[in-house]
């Protein structure tokens, strides 16, 4: 009878008091308690978040009738556009797992990701029609392939991808649906493919759970509310929009769509509809700040910038402020949900001049609201450094959301979580306030515009050209874009150096455009007693060019 006093005996979970935890809950929720609000708009396009809520059903009992089931993939090659964010309701609604592929990757790669992710359905946006048609033709499988429509996209039916519309598959949908949901918080909702540290992809998978939190940690750390209206220049296939896709909606603010990233459509969306928040890449920033005078617009509200990658330069950070917006740094990858650490404001920052401000604002920050510990710590032994802003460690983290791990496989999946924490491969010193600051990128992934690229990849690809002995990429700071692919290179003997050009127009004959180098160097290698090529080196010496064109 010992037990008896206890308050948890014979207590069990039942259908009364658990539920499992999924972002599609946020939805419903705001359909509920805004069903006239206005949820979504793109151009001329409007929908409610009764109508939203609507198509999402039509959506999930249209692929449910075609198959799609518990478990199931359901990819998507598309921008910013309703479709995409239909899908990030339906498709989990479904139990079925969504992989919104980069429409940047090449045909190739594409290929492997609907493969390896066993893809049942592909939804593709028509100016993506032909890179699709490409990979399908590269692929063992033939799965339903459905041509998105989109009243600011390209219009010729020759663009097609397949024989059904959306809008066809909608109208076998039921607005009544009772979608199942997931059977667990920890059932797969999305895949997502990152190169990694190697040139070949690796499918990171997310449960229902980690993006429930993540969507309310983001909503938190970036006050959002149903006040809020937010501008899609975060690519939704990036982290699922950061988790942006359900934390708008969580707050029952507003989406505000927007099919391509140029100033011109983001200053006319914040006048027109009195856009509060955006995110994206310091490239996003750096085409805002140096948009012609003719293209930029005034305001007379305040625009919350959430931006991650390299840190925002000071004179970034200013000019920003000049026109309006107010920027907060975040930390995370795609491992992470997106944002695993915010720069929190502090008040006292306010009064400090602007080179020590930017400074703070900067650096990474503190561990979100929702992820459960981060630390700074000794990759060999995992013991956390001194908070002294100057010792050395990996940045490791820890939580419910975090992946679940990589698809197929387990070997990459145990070295990310050795010791019991997530290992970022990112060197970073721990300061007294408990902010961290990354100093080094400890597996050379270069970080362009907020897509990863494998130096590897670059490298192999830079080995196959008959001329190339040796080849050695680093990062190189770039103005606009953060950081470019710089190519070291040795020739063969006695081979005259070709033109740069020629190099460049190979890596982007081979690979995605974005990943080819914008600088070629030719040269000897610097190398270690052992024969290992000194990348520190290189680095430094990609600093000192001459600053790139663009």
């Amino acid at each position: 009878m010992e037990d008896a006093g206890r308050p948890d005996v014979a207590l069990a979970r039942v259908a009364a008091n658990h539920v499992p935890l999924t972002p599609v809950s946020f939805l419903e929720h705001s359909a509920l308690a805004w069903p006239a609000k206005m949820a979504v708009r793109h151009g001329a396009f409007e929908l409610t978040y009764a109508d939203l809520h609507a198509r999402c059903r039509r959506l999930a009992s249209a692929l449910a009738q075609a198959g799609v089931g518990h478990g199931d993939t359901v990819a998507i090659v598309a921008p910013n556009i309703p479709a995409m964010l239909e899908a990030h309701y339906a498709v989990p609604a479904l139990g079925a797992v969504l992989n919104a592929l980069n429409y940047r990757l090449d045909a190739k790669t594409i290929a492997f990701c609907l493969e390896h992710g066993n893809a049942k359905v592909v939804l593709v946006d028509a100016e993506f029609a032909p890179l699709v048609r490409d990979a399908l033709a590269r692929c063992g499988r033939t799965p339903l392939v459905v041509d998105l429509d989109d009243c600011e996209g390209p219009r010729d039916p020759a663009l097609r991808a397949g024989t059904l519309t959306y809008a066809a598959l909608l109208e076998q949908g039921d607005p009544a649906y009772a979608w199942p949901g997931p059977r667990d918080e920890w059932d797969s909702l999305s895949l997502l493919y990152t190169s990694g540290t190697t040139g070949e992809p690796k499918g990171v998978l997310y449960h229902h759970r980690g993006a429930y939190l993540n969507a309310l940690g983001n909503a938190l750390a970036f006050r959002l509310s149903p006040a809020s209206v937010y501008l899609w220049t975060l690519p939704m296939f990036h982290c699922n929009g950061w988790t942006y896709t359900w934390a708008v909606t969580a707050a029952g603010g507003t989406h505000v769509c927007l099919r391509r990233v140029d100033p011109p459509p983001i200053f006319e969306a914040i006048v027109a509809h009195r856009v509060t928040h955006l995110c994206g890449a310091p490239v996003v920033l750096n085409l805002l700040v140096h948009a012609p005078a003719h293209v930029r617009r005034t305001f007379d509200h305040v625009v919350e910038v959430a931006t991650g990658g390299a840190a925002p330069a000071s004179t970034i950070i200013a000019s920003m402020e000049a026109m309006g917006f107010r920027v907060t740094h975040l930390y995370g990858l795609t491992e992470s949900y997106g944002p695993a650490a915010v720069c929190a404001w502090h008040d006292e920052w306010a009064v400090l001049p602007l080179t020590e401000r930017a400074l703070r604002m900067s650096r990474q920050g503190v561990a979100m609201p929702t992820l459960a510990a981060l630390q700074v710590a000794d990759p060999d032994t995992g013991a956390p450094v001194p908070r002294d802003g100057a010792t050395l460690g990996e940045v490791m983290l820890r939580g419910n959301t975090i992946m679940k791990g990589y698809l197929g496989n387990p070997a990459a999946t145990a070295r990310a979580f050795a010791g019991g924490w997530f290992r970022t491969g990112d060197l970073a010193v721990w300061h007294p306030d408990n902010y961290i600051e990354i100093k080094d990128r400890a597996k050379d992934i270069i970080i362009s515009g907020g897509e990863n690229i494998s130096s590897l990849e670059v490298e192999e690809c830079l080995y196959r050209h008959p001329l190339v002995m040796e080849a050695a990429v680093v990062a190189r700071p770039d103005a606009r874009w953060g950081e470019t692919p710089c190519a070291f290179v040795t020739l063969k003997p006695g081979v005259p150096p070709p033109d740069p050009a020629t190099l460049i127009a190979w890596c982007r004959a081979n690979l995605a455009h974005f990943k080819a180098p914008r600088a070629i160097v030719f040269g000897p290698l610097p190398k270690t007693s052992t024969g290992k090529i000194q990348k520190f080196v290189l680095r430094e010496a990609a600093r000192a060019l001459a600053p790139p064109n663009g």
